[in-house]
Parts: C-alpha cells; sequence; structure tokens
C-alpha cells in the first residue's frame, strides 16, 4: 500500500470524526444553556478551549467577543479555522479524492454529499439543530459504510487508526475543559467568611449535576453511564467513566486498546504499539479519584502529549516513504 494513500485514509478518518465531535459538542452546549440559570458564568467560551484554537479566535482581535453568534460562527463555517466543521468536511473529502478507489464508492459519495450540503446550509440559530444533526448522522453513515462495505484491508486499518487517535483526543479534550470549571472548589479569602448553608448546598448540586450530564452528554455517554455506573452523576464516577472504561467505545483506554489491535495487522509496529501501551499502563494505573482534587489538568496535558508522540511515530512509520 502507497504511504500517500495510506496517509490520506488516515487523514480522512481523523477529520470526519473531528466534524462530529465538534457538531456534538455545539448541540450539548446549546442545550445546556437552557437548563441553567441566567446568572450562571457558563457560555461559549470554554467549547473555544475544547478545541485548543483559542490563540488562532483571539489572534485578528484580541478584545473579540466570545458570543453565541461569534463563537458559532468559527466552529462551523470559518474557513481558516482548520476545526471549523467545514474545514473538517473539505479536509476529509479532499483526502479521499484522488484515493477515493481506496473506499466503497457509496462512501466516497456519503462524504461528498455531507461536505456539499454543509457548504450550501450555513446554519442560522433557527436551523443550527437541523443542521448539526445531519451532520452527525452523516459522518455516523460514513463509519457504517465503511464497517459494512469495506474489505479488512490495511486501508481500513488506517481509517479506524485516525479515527479512535482523534477520539481519544477529543475526550480528553472535554474532560479537560469541562472538569476545570467543575471540580474546582471555591477558596474562602477570610477565617471572617461564613461557609455555605446547607440549603445553598443543595441549590448547587442541581446545577452540577446537570453539567456533569452535559460532559457525558457530549460524548453520547449519559444512557451508558446511568447502564454501567449505577450511581447519580458525579464528577470522579465521570471521569473514570469517560477515561477508564473499557466497554465504553468512547472513552480514552477504549480507544487506546482500539489503536493496540489495528496496530497489530500492520508490519513494523513495534515503536507505536511500545508508545500505545504505555500511555494505556499509565491511564489505567491512575487514581482519578485523587486526581479529580489536585492534578487532573496535567495528568490529561501528559495524555494528549502521548497522543501526540502516537501519531508522530505512526507517520513516521508509515507515511514518510
Amino acid at each position: 500500500m502507497l504511504s500517500r494513500v495510506a496517509q490520506n485514509i488516515y487523514w480522512m478518518a481523523r477529520y470526519i470524526e473531528r466534524a462530529e465531535d465538534t457538531a456534538r459538542l455545539i448541540n450539548v452546549n446549546s442545550n445546556l444553556l437552557l437548563d441553567l440559570p441566567r446568572d450562571t458564568s457558563f457560555g461559549w467560551l470554554p467549547l473555544i478551549f475544547i478545541m485548543g484554537a483559542e490563540k488562532l479566535f483571539f489572534e485578528k482581535d484580541p478584545n473579540r467577543l466570545a458570543d453565541e453568534a461569534t463563537v458559532i460562527k468559527f466552529l462551523i463555517s470559518d474557513r481558516e479555522h482548520s476545526g471549523s466543521i467545514i474545514s473538517s468536511l473539505a479536509c476529509a473529502r479532499e483526502n479521499l479524492r484522488t484515493t477515493r478507489d481506496a473506499v466503497p464508492q457509496e462512501a466516497w459519495e456519503q462524504i461528498n454529499g455531507l461536505y456539499i450540503y454543509a457548504r450550501d446550509h450555513v446554519p442560522t440559530r433557527r436551523g443550527r439543530y437541523e443542521f448539526l444533526r445531519r451532520v452527525i448522522q452523516g459522518a455516523q453513515q460514513v463509519n457504517g459504510l465503511l464497517v459494512g462495505a469495506m474489505s479488512r484491508t490495511a486501508a481500513y486499518e488506517f481509517a479506524w487508526l485516525g479515527r479512535y487517535l482523534e477520539r481519544a483526543d477529543m475526550t480528553t479534550r472535554i474532560v479537560d475543559v469541562r472538569s476545570a470549571s467543575l471540580l474546582a472548589r471555591p477558596k474562602q479569602t477570610s477565617s471572617q467568611t461564613p461557609p455555605a448553608t446547607v440549603s445553598e448546598q443543595a441549590e448547587q448540586d442541581p446545577f452540577e449535576s446537570i453539567q456533569w450530564m452535559s460532559v457525558l452528554k457530549s460524548l453520547s455517554a449519559y444512557q451508558m453511564y446511568r447502564q454501567q455506573v449505577r450511581l447519580r452523576v458525579r464528577g470522579p464516577d465521570v471521569l473514570k467513566f469517560l477515561l477508564q472504561n473499557e466497554l465504553f467505545p468512547r472513552s480514552t483506554v477504549f480507544c487506546l486498546k482500539q489503536l493496540e489491535t489495528r496496530l497489530s495487522d500492520l508490519p513494523r509496529n513495534s515503536a507505536a504499539k511500545a508508545a500505545i501501551a504505555s500511555l494505556k499502563q499509565q491511564l489505567c494505573d491512575a487514581a482519578l479519584p485523587e486526581l479529580a482534587n489536585e492534578g487532573l489538568h496535567g495528568f490529561i496535558d501528559h495524555l494528549q502529549i502521548g497522543f501526540g508522540e502516537i501519531h508522530d511515530q505512526i507517520a513516521a512509520t508509515y507515511f514518510s516513504h
């Protein structure tokens, strides 16, 4: 298999996953803001940080407002932002255009049609939900076509390498940014500051639970969390489920295990598999309840550096020839 073809298939899958995850994120954030009180300090800026695009967002105008309209346009239709939905679909289409004989014809037609739909139907606020729903369903149909109609050749393995590496990265980004505000506890600035009353704590708890539910829903994990964890939605339990659950297909450890499996059928895989095994072991050994109180951000930074190293190993082994 040509390294160019492998690289194109890999990046096609990454961009399709990125478009789907961005659409999920916008949808859930829209619904969350309807559930929270008006005076809650929770808006659209966290989505920019989740995408790791804060530098680009503020590059032209440091005083740019991160209001709903500006952030939504940036995440959906900004061509200069490579992580926007339209940019991601355009890149997926371009990567597959010259190598479309490597995938089922229906998959190419689906990707091409999804890009044309997104390009021609940039949504207003009223039509945003339907637009995002179509993007999510379109991405799922692409993956379904690959699973159901693509021979298990090296091309198939590279598609799934791209998909699961992108998914692992997005899961940790969502956990990192969302948990930063939810796990933080306000510190008393003076011994004169009265502790919160029981009634105040009771009033705060439902809103915290709603926000943790939004973290789960961002990853379509809420139903499976309730089915498997069987506890009320709490921060440490959510973290453990999204990072360490081996059965949920969007958890980080599940994605790492899938990467190992896909690499097993490819030659010269020792360096990439060693990087994955090391990162997976560190993740499984992590005491997340303790990290939830302190050190979670640094731990997730370490995971994301590890994902970069895995990508570098894959690229050096298979794409640089």
